[in-house]
């Protein structure tokens, strides 16, 4: 398979490895970009395991909680003037409330009443009025029966919107008030380290069987034998799973001490049990991509010259 420089471009991006490494690896992998990521990590070449796409899409996030449910939304626009301009502020709010009385998916969510409308007729709406296209990406909701669901916004343009949204789920008949404020301070570490799950179990196999894999490659390339390798490969799936699991994470606000183990802290001072039963963490855009434009050739784009 020929490889390209565009191809080359894309997979030094995605890792901050060398032009001519990201060359070899590519021919190394048949072009195939998410193995030739796996062959520079194996190298030790690559500087960043997670695949880097730049973050294009514009609009805001919103959270917003009633009682023990709590929902985040995301609502795209096309610019970033939008998600400045008032009614779109204001529209997804109501979205954002709304959400709280469905399952959380984005269907129910625009299926939903909002001020004697669908959710979906409201956005059809404003497009027209505002005259940018819109779009409810994705939307999520957290519910608990006895204790709290706390929400944190990060990047905050008005209160219950911003750039990252954060739902974070605890379960006791403890006191609330302590509940909810460390509740708002998981969802803050969230916010601040993005973790794949809420703990090993939930990981996806896919992701562990791929990390597991890229280990084992390193690690034989030590010339250790068979039985030395095991415990390596076992000791960096360990500090893979601290890394990107939630519960195992070393808790931003006292590094000391891990999430769980900030949770466990609480219900011992409570003298009950408390369970972080879940976490939602929205990010604008993550994972959509646009065509790049300088400013002045997107001005003269938007005014038709």
């Amino acid at each position: 398979m020929s490889i390209t420089a565009a191809m080359v471009k894309e997979l030094r991006e995605k890792s901050g490895a060398g032009m001519m490494d990201c060359k070899t690896a590519l021919s190394e992998s048949g072009g195939d970009m998410e193995a030739a990521v796996d062959w520079l990590r194996t190298k030790g070449l690559a500087k960043a395991a997670k695949k880097a796409g730049r973050v294009a899409a514009e609009g805001l996030v919103g959270v917003a909680a009633d009682g023990g449910k709590a929902a985040v939304i995301e609502l795209n626009s096309e610019t970033d003037f939008v998600a400045r301009n008032e009614g779109f502020q204001e529209l997804v709010t109501k979205v954002a409330k709304a959400a709280v009385g469905t399952d959380g998916s984005v269907e129910a969510v625009s299926a939903t009443d909002l001020d004697g409308k669908s959710v979906s007729d409201a956005i059809t709406d404003a497009i027209a009025t505002i005259g940018e296209n819109m779009t409810l990406r994705r939307s999520a909701l957290l519910a608990v029966n006895e204790g709290v669901v706390s929400v944190y916004v990060h990047g905050k343009v008005a209160e219950g919107l911003g750039k990252i949204g954060v739902l974070v789920a605890l379960e006791s008949s403890g006191d609330q008030a302590k509940l909810d404020a460390l509740g708002r301070q998981i969802a803050m570490h969230v916010a601040a380290t993005s973790p794949l799950a809420l703990n090993v179990a939930e990981l996806d196999q896919a992701v562990v069987e791929r990390e597991k894999s890229v280990f084992s490659e390193q690690a034989r390339e030590s010339g250790k034998p068979d039985n030395i390798i095991e415990k390596m490969v076992e000791g960096r799936l360990r500090k893979f799973y601290e890394e990107v699991t939630l519960e195992k994470q070393a808790f931003v606000i006292n590094p000391d001490q891990t999430v769980e183990q900030a949770v466990e802290a609480l219900a011992k001072e409570l003298g009950t049990e408390v369970k972080l039963s879940g976490f939602v963490r929205f990010a604008l855009g993550e994972g959509i991509e646009k065509e790049e434009q300088d400013f002045a050739a997107e001005v003269a784009a938007a005014t038709g010259q």
